[in-house]
């Protein structure tokens, strides 16, 4: 076999032109960069010179293309993934946050980061971070603790080994998670002799580990000795491409399911044992039939304290059972795992489980909730004042149809979703494991790429919008298409909720009526969105937002449609709404000393919840 001479940035983008899915396509679709000074000599000629076989996307700002990117990974199921470049400075500490967003989410991302000499010669470079006490430490090493694999490339030949285990780690369904790459800007444009093996096409086959028989025996014994269990279903469904399987599985041994903010729209919400929302921003009907279960079967599911009601949602005595790829989520809160594939899991439990069938579970209870979810998000009588979120979703969803996925990230909406919106399989995209402020547009960007045939709605309050939205121009440029619902209640709503409420403080400093300013902003959001091409409109009330959203679908562009909405009265907190009291405790640290009695009285209320927290690991 003969070699290839390139130079080391050259011989990545070649490399990962040819890293295959099963189904024959690339496994990193392309790369998303802005250059700046430590990649746009080395590899921003590289992407130039491979501009035909593997595609350059340029963003707005490295943190929300990398977002982009995470999305798209995500609507793709974790098949499919993309990469990001960016400078050696303040680009590749912008990407820090999506990365421990991938992170968190266990979603796969190649970080490659710009960095400085290997050589050193003409150190301090621009932008280059020194550590007084050790010479190998660069800005990039602050990727070290929210990367599943770091590397830093200092001769050319480490790509032959750095490579593959970067994508050995994105493709592993248990260790998935972002890969760093800090490459040295002089290294990128250093030539080297490859192998002409190391560019044959190879492909990238993605593992359903089946689980330990013991366990597996173990686990349906459980199940077996149960009369009322429940299933709650995470993101590890989805990524499995388990639904089906859970739909069939939950319906034979007649099982209600709850849903996690990562596991919603696993099953429809047409399906009878779809219970809904589980835990602080749960619904009626899945906690309570949670709060009854003898036995909680997580599958696919990290136990977050929204989940799990920071560990008070579940009955005294109930047996906690964990299906996860991954080990370590397996065993949280001393459950009894099962480490296996979900998909494979489940097939495998209901062989063994027979026709066992669990007592029934009161359908009524999930009757009532969707009647109080169909009253929450009931058209207004009055179209001129400011509609709840809950009227906006609910004006949302009657615009839409079955192809519709509602996406969204922090704020008050994930939890107003999560409770309300009534999705089809698949229909639901929410990043809420880092509930990252602005990853909504760039992420509805980069979930339209993944799912192109589906109408993408996202959803963003103005808080969020404000931190993040240049990624509309990209695109506009592109002629990406999705619809962005803007709720204007003019500051940070839902902090200032859990502010006053949840904690027994005082209004401050989140809404701007509360902050120390001169004058209250008026910001036209519709003239913003339009300034980078977009189309923008202002809806007057639900009925205008309706239309609004009909229209959009005939457009290759973005669509913003700003309406103003009510800063009170919402799902989501654990606190009663009109659609009843749903949820559950969430631990946010109340202050012991103050002043003020509200804040004492807040402080007593705390130390009785906290009370009912058990002793799990």
């Amino acid at each position: 076999m003969g070699t290839i001479r390139l130079t080391a940035a050259q011989a990545m983008v070649k490399w990962l032109s040819v890293q295959l899915t099963e189904e024959g396509e690339r496994y990193i679709d392309g790369m998303w960069a802005i250059f700046g000074h430590g990649n746009v000599a080395g590899i921003g000629e590289a992407l130039h010179a491979y501009r035909d076989v593997f595609p350059t996307w340029r963003g707005q700002n490295e943190q929300t293309m990398a977002h982009a990117a995470i999305a798209y990974a995500k609507g793709k199921k974790r098949t499919r993934a993309m990469a990001v470049t960016s400078s050696i400075g303040p680009g590749s500490t912008n990407v820090v946050t999506a990365a421990a967003l991938a992170h968190v989410n266990r979603l796969p991302l190649l970080i490659v980061a710009g960095d400085v000499f290997a050589n050193r010669k003409p150190d301090p470079v621009l932008q280059q971070v020194e550590d007084f006490d050790d010479g190998t430490i660069s800005a990039n090493d602050c990727f070290k603790p929210v990367s599943r694999y770091f590397d830093r490339i200092t001769r050319p030949e480490h790509l032959l080994s750095a490579l593959p285990r970067a994508l050995r780690v994105m493709t592993d369904p248990a260790n998935c998670g972002p890969a760093t790459i800090a490459f040295c800007q002089d290294v990128q444009a250093e030539a080297h002799d490859w192998p002409e093996e190391f560019f044959e096409p190879r492909v990238w086959y993605i593992r359903r580990p089946a689980p330990d028989a013991g366990e597996l025996a173990r686990v349906a014994a459980a199940i077996k000795g149960a009369k009322n269990p429940v299933i709650i279903a995470g993101g590890g469904v989805i990524y499995s491409q388990a639904e089906e399987t859970l739909a069939a599985f939950a319906a034979k041994h007649n099982i209600p399911v709850a849903e996690t903010q990562a596991g919603k729209s696993a099953l429809p919400q047409s399906h009878p044992m779809s219970f809904g929302a589980s835990g602080v921003d749960g619904s009626a009907a899945a906690n309570a039939v949670s709060a009854s279960a003898d036995v909680v079967i997580g599958v696919g599911t990290r136990f977050q304290d929204f989940t799990t009601g920071s560990r008070t949602m579940f009955a005294e005595g109930a047996k906690l059972v964990s299906v996860n790829i991954h080990g370590y989520d397996a065993a949280k809160h001393g459950a009894e795992a099962l480490v296996a594939d979900a998909k494979v899991a489940l097939e495998l439990l209901t062989d063994l489980l027979g026709d066992y069938r669990a007592e029934a579970c009161d359908p009524a209870a999930r009757e009532d909730w969707l009647r109080a979810v169909d009253a929450y998000c009931a058209r207004p009588e009055d179209q001129d004042a400011l509609p709840t979120d809950g009227q906006v979703i609910g004006a949302v969803q009657r615009a839409t149809g079955e192809s519709a996925i509602a996406m969204c990230a922090a704020g008050t909406m994930p939890g107003a979703l999560k409770l309300l919106w009534q999705p089809s399989q698949g229909g639901y995209h929410m990043e809420y494991g880092y509930s990252c402020m602005g990853y909504e547009v760039a992420g509805a960007m980069g979930l339209k790429l993944a799912c192109p045939e589906r109408e993408v709605i996202c959803f963003v309050g103005d808080g969020s919008y404000m931190m993040a939205n240049a990624e509309l121009a990209s695109a506009v440029m592109r002629r990406i298409p999705f619809t962005v619902v803007l709720t204007d209640n003019r500051g940070y709503g839902c902090i200032n909720r859990l502010q006053t409420m949840g904690c027994g403080g005082e209004p401050f400093n989140n809404m701007y009526v509360d902050c120390n300013i001169e004058a209250q902003p008026e910001i036209d959001y519709v003239a913003h969105a339009a300034s980078m091409g977009a189309h923008a409109v202002k809806a007057s009330g639900t009925d205008a937002l309706e239309a609004e959203i009909a229209a959009a679908r005939a457009r290759n562009i973005p669509t913003v449609i700003v309406i103003d909405t009510i800063a009170k009265d919402f799902p989501g907190t654990g606190l009663e709404t009109s659609a009843g009291e749903h949820g559950y405790f969430w631990d946010v640290a109340v202050p012991q000393v103050s002043d003020r009695e509200k804040q004492r009285n807040r402080y007593a209320e705390y130390i009785t919840q906290i009370a009912q927290q058990t002793g799990m690991n």
